[in-house]
């Protein structure tokens, strides 16, 4: 494998990094008081940089008052105190440069909390200068008693909630305390573009942008057509009986996406990305990155969250991904974040499993997006829904227990608590989160920490964490895996069990091949290697190995194992 910087500097950095999810409150405290902070992440990066991850994206850190735990912003230029100050933040910043990485920021466009002075003035008066920064409507006749259309939130319910000061409704495409801002009024749109190049100037490399695909509401305010439709899923963004056709994924948004690209393009030195949180069919979220990459660099596909784990599933869900965003466009691979069952929910609490799914994640061309704890296998924790900090968890209250497994099967969360527990760094007070002599951590530790944690997996070659270096380590010294082209292959063996594809990148000197080969199954299966172009005393690189072998021949592989052979 080689690495030669003239070859890599023509692919943008973003379409072959990788990238690590931090939420700031759950990952490390440093201040003592039980809730993680900027200080506590910045004493962590020797961590991040050790396991190979090369972009990291931190959950929002602003200024809030934390009703949604940093997704309702009430200051967009201030952090909020109990993760740090403006000086910490610089220094995150600066100290993730320092090693060579890159930092996203979480970025809400979407909405801002009800306490931004924004709101407080909106609210203030029909005639105030800021009541066209939200969407404000008269209620239906008669009386103005009934909420102006049938628009739902993303949640189910009404998305219009009434203000009796001023007898009118206000628009909140998530919860009651998140109003949605009117991108309709050029001000906002051109102060929220100010949000973003400010912290573009202040050295953020990308930036994540929460719920773009309802940044635009149509004009008109007619009702959503109804459907049958109960659950929402990423393919369709509605549900709870309604086609959300005039509140999500609107024509005006997929414009806003190439206007807020080109702001982007303004940041050179380096390039910047954005990748966006979007809902919809794989040909729609193309839309928005444009048919030759002009909108969103990236966009995420959740589709992955709910994939069966299973050879053809997978072998589908590239075949679908591939087609979709074939280059100059870029695939994502997400599964799991701050919002969704943990991975290993879906993977039966399956270490081997775990370890394959790095595998595969560090090895098909996209862009790979971890959550915190997930490179340790960290399961998903139950937590009492009575006792939830979680603000959903309240709206869905109403949602029999026994429905609970069905609804997290298909990626849904009623209780956002369960993924967001402290990191366990060791088997310590607090699991090493925060100090010995701090408070309890604002969540309950995952009961596994003891022995579920960074200390007692560094050293140890079979554990997920090993797994997950392994293959970025491969990932990294490999051009073929992390910018070649990807060519689905059928697997030299008469199993459906194993996924086979190949990776290639053709430079000044020749071309970088890998042939990646995938057991999805307990069983083992002999692979015939013999087929491959000089098949013979090849290295091979497993997910269950801390050396390369030498493929000749026919080939074992041992359940659920993956296998990487190199040509160059």
């Amino acid at each position: 494998m080689v690495e030669p910087a003239r070859v890599r500097s023509e692919i943008p950095w973003w379409k072959r990094t990788t990238v690590y999810q931090i939420y700031p409150r759950s990952f490390a405290d440093a201040s003592g008081d039980g809730i993680g902070d900027l200080e506590g992440i910045i004493d962590r990066l020797d961590y991040v940089q050790w396991l190979g991850l090369e972009t990291i994206w931190l959950s929002p850190f602003f200024a809030s008052p934390q009703a949604d735990f940093g997704y309702d912003i009430s200051d967009h230029f201030g952090i909020a105190p109990e993760y740090g100050s403006m000086e910490d933040c610089r220094r995150l910043i600066d100290e993730i440069h320092a090693r060579g990485m890159k930092v996203v920021l979480d970025m809400v466009l979407n909405h801002t909390s009800d306490q931004h002075p924004w709101f407080v003035e909106s609210r203030s008066a029909r005639e105030n200068p800021y009541r066209d920064f939200y969407i404000w409507r008269d209620g239906r006749k008669p009386y103005g008693a009934a909420p102006p259309n049938n628009w739902r939130s993303m949640l189910g319910g009404s998305g219009w909630h009434y203000d009796a000061q001023t007898d009118q409704w206000y628009w909140a495409s998530f919860l009651p305390f998140q109003p949605d801002l009117n991108y309709r009024n050029p001000e906002v749109k051109r102060a929220m573009l100010d949000v973003v190049r400010h912290w573009l100037r202040e050295g953020a490399d990308g930036l994540r942008l929460d719920i773009f695909n309802a940044i635009y509401k149509d004009a008109s305010f007619v009702d959503n057509p109804r459907s049958l439709r109960a659950i929402p899923t990423e393919d369709n963004p509605g549900g709870f009986f309604q086609k959300a056709i005039y509140t999500q994924n609107h024509p005006d948004t997929l414009a806003f996406a190439r206007e807020l690209r080109r702001v982007v393009d303004e940041f050179e030195d380096p390039p910047r990305f954005v990748v966006g949180e979007v809902f919809g069919s794989a040909d729609l979220l193309r839309e928005y990155c444009g048919p030759s990459g002009e909108g969103l660099n990236l966009v995420f596909l959740f589709k992955s969250l709910r994939t069966p784990f299973r050879a053809q599933a997978f072998r589908d869900l590239i075949s679908e991904f591939e087609s979709a965003f074939p280059e100059p466009l870029h695939p994502t691979y997400v599964f799991g974040n701050h919002d969704r069952p943990r991975q290993m929910e879906r993977l039966g609490n399956s270490i081997a499993r775990a370890r394959l799914l790095a595998a595969f994640q560090m090895s098909v061309r996209g862009v790979p997006f971890v959550y915190y704890g997930d490179e340790l296998g960290l399961s998903h924790h139950p937590m009492p829904r009575e006792s939830a900090q979680d603000p959903i968890a309240e709206r869905f209250g109403f949602i029999p227990k026994l429905l609970l497994p069905v609804l997290r099967k298909r990626g849904i969360l009623t209780n956002r608590d369960q993924c967001r527990s402290p990191m366990p760094w060791h088997g310590g007070p607090h699991a090493g989160f925060a100090s010995p002599d701090a408070p309890e951590p604002w969540l309950p530790l995952h009961p596994q920490s003891a022995i579920m944690n960074v200390a007692a997996q560094r050293e140890d070659p079979r554990s997920v964490l090993a797994a997950y270096r392994r293959m970025l380590q491969q990932r990294r010294r490999s051009l073929a895996l992390s910018s070649g082209t990807l060519e689905l292959t059928d697997p030299p063996t008469d199993s459906r069990r194993v996924l086979a594809y190949r990776r290639v990148y053709e430079h000044d000197d020749g071309a970088e091949t890998a042939d990646v080969f995938l057991n999805f199954s307990k069983r083992s299966v002999s692979i015939d290697l013999r087929s491959l172009p000089r098949g013979t005393d090849l290295p091979m690189y497993s997910n269950l190995r801390e050396a390369p072998v030498v493929a000749r021949g026919r080939h074992v592989l041992r359940p659920w194992e993956s296998a990487v052979v190199f040509r160059s």
